[in-house]
This record gives structure tokens, sequence and C-alpha cells, in this order.
């Protein structure tokens, strides 16, 4: 994945120069785990790290779930010293969503279930499977919050919906608690430029569909900023021309499996907080119930998550905040991808968990 160039969290937490000492990746074992779907993820497996200290009151404790081909590292350039999240105050849980490579997924599950035969997945799997490690495997009751961005901002929502007691507080950077079709069709095309890959060969591949990666990567360079971003020349702090984007763009997921890629990608379109059992399909419903508090971070420019519809839903959820990130970096903006607005977000997202009410004081 490319440093600062990438839509995801994995290379957008690359672009801190001071970034958080590594944390030790962690295994929780969720065994034999049955999905939404029904079908059962065999020896499933959550991984993870935790920084910081959990408090004797264990009131602490910040969740921040990955995004789309990211993993742990996503959040670094929110953590540490003097940011928003900091690990002499507060407990920090960095999750990795199932099919991203880390956590159980097509390329690292062994047969019956490796590859293409590894089953679909649900938000909502992603957030039981999570919830088990905060409540059984670490024993915390109720989170300070759960901040997210992009597809880790589709579960924070998920989050609010499917267990309201369980959070004090939401932040959802560049995110939606559904989506919509636009994004649904934007998404069949980024799958497509996979698929279209001989090699790929139905998910069944014996070497990696290097052509349909590098398709990959220049569906995500056209969507991943804004039209403003290009025109403005703001390319040129990045690479200096466009031919230098476009090649780095062209290589941005060849680190990462296409099953894994794909099995993400399916997981986003389906992604809907008014199937959640018990709401019926009504997503003022669904946002209703939240009891948490909510601050809204959409980017003005986002071409994934629109900010009319980040800010629609932002209606049907009592008491939420809003602030539309005022920046031409797209969709990246929400990620750490534009320096100006890194140290704006760690000042909004730092008061706002301030506001929460909870002291984080370590345990001595």
């Amino acid at each position: 994945m490319i440093a600062g160039v990438s839509t995801t969290g994995r290379a957008q937490a690359q672009q801190s120069k001071s970034r958080p000492e590594a944390a030790e990746l962690k295994t929780f074992d969720l065994g034999d785990f049955k999905l939404e779907n029904g079908k059962i993820l065999t020896a499933a497996k959550l991984a993870y790290t935790t920084r910081g200290t959990l408090n004797a009151s264990k009131t602490n404790a910040i969740l921040l779930p990955s995004p789309y081909s990211g993993d742990h590292t996503s959040y670094d350039f929110l953590i540490g010293p003097g940011r928003a999240i900091d690990p002499a105050v507060y407990f920090i849980i960095a999750t990795n969503q199932l099919g991203n490579g880390r956590s159980s997924s097509p390329s690292n599950t062994p047969a019956p279930l490796h590859g293409a035969d590894f089953p679909s997945l649900a938000i909502r799997d992603d957030i039981e499977a999570t919830h088990r490690l905060v409540a059984q495997g670490l024993g915390i009751e109720k989170l300070l919050a759960v901040v997210g961005f992009s597809m880790g901002g589709q579960q924070a929502m998920q989050w609010a919906v499917s267990f309201p007691e369980a959070m004090r507080g939401v932040v959802n950077l560049c995110g939606s608690a559904r989506e919509y079709p636009f994004g649904f069709v934007r998404l069949e095309g980024a799958k497509g430029a996979i698929k279209a890959d001989p090699t790929w060969n139905g998910g069944r591949y014996t070497e990696p569909p290097v052509a349909g990666l590098r398709a990959l990567g220049l569906h995500w360079i056209a969507w991943a900023y804004s039209p403003e971003w290009w025109r403005d020349g703001e390319y040129k702090a990045r690479g200096g021309t466009i031919e230098k984007q476009v090649d780095q763009w062209a290589s941005g997921f060849l680190d990462q499996d296409a099953n894994d890629l794909l099995c993400q990608a399916v997981k986003w379109q389906a992604n809907d907080v008014a199937t959640t059992p018990g709401m019926g399909g009504d997503l003022a419903r669904a946002l209703g119930s939240i009891k948490a508090k909510v601050l809204l971070m959409p980017s003005r420019t986002d071409q994934y998550f629109l900010a009319a519809d980040v800010e629609a839903e932002g209606r049907l959820i009592p008491g939420s905040r809003l602030f539309v990130i005022p920046s031409t970096y797209g969709h990246t903006a929400g990620g750490g991808g534009d320096p100006a607005m890194v140290p704006v977000l760690n000042r909004m997202i730092k008061e706002f968990l301030e506001s929460l009410g909870v002291e984080g004081n370590p345990a001595r």
C-alpha cells in the first residue's frame, strides 16, 4: 500500500511523521462463529491491538474499527500525546475487521472455507465479534467511544444501533449508516476491476491477479479525491505529476489479497443499520434508537459517502453534532489524508471525547 496516496486507513496512517510505537498484535478466539447469514465460520479469529491502560472503573476505553483494506494502524494520525486519543489518558482498542487479511479472512482461513469458498459477511458480524472481544475478552461493559473512518464509520454507526447502551459516544469520519445506490454501483466497478483479470479465475487464482489489482487502484484514484483537488493541482505535492499519481495508485493494492478486498467490498455494499433485527427496514427508527452522543464528520467533497447523505442521517439521530470537513481531499480527508485538516480533526475529536464526561485516569 502506498503511503500518503491510498484511500485506505493503512496507507494514510503512514503519513504521520511521528507515529505511535507499534503495538503487539493480539488474537481473540471466536470459536465456531455463526454469521448473520446463518453460516458458520470455523475457528474464527479477531486480530486487535491495545494501547494505554484500562482504568480501575473500566470507563476510558475507545474502540477503533478498521476501514476498507486498513488495519489496526489506520488511526495513528489521531493517537499520541497532544492528539485526540492519548494513550496516557485512554485505553485504545484497535480492531481488524473480518475479511481484512489479519482477522479471519478468505486468504488466511483453511479449506473448506479458503479463498472463493469463504462466506459473505455483514457489518453486524464485525460488531458481534468485536462486542465479544470488548465484553467477554476485556471485561468492558461500556466503551467511552467508538471512533471510525469510512468502513470503520459504518461499524461505529452499527455499534450505536446494535448495542445502544455499550458506548457513551460515537465519532463517524466519512462514513454513513447505510450504503446508498450510488455507492453500491461504484463498488460494483471496483469489484469488476479485479474480476476482469482472467487470472482471478472466479477467486480460485494460483497467483495474484496483478492486472486486476492494478485496475482496482486505477478505479480508486478517480474517486478518492475531489475534482477540485485535481483542478487546483493539489496532486503536485504528492508526486509532482498526474502520471506519477497514476503509477502509484496502480500499484497501491498489490500487497493485498484479491479475495480479501472483494469480501470487504461486498460487506460495504450491504451495509444498512435499518436492517438491524427489530428495526423493520426503517432508517428513521434505527437512527432514532441511538442513545450515544454522535459526532458526524463527513468531508465536503467526499465521493464515497456524500456529505448530504450523512447530514440527512444526522437529522434522524437525537442530539447529533455535525462538522463538515472543509477539504478538497475528498474521502481521504477523514483518514488523515489532508495535512491541513489533521490538527483540526484531532482538536475536534479531542474536545468531543472530553465532553463525554468520563475521566480516563490510568489505573495505578
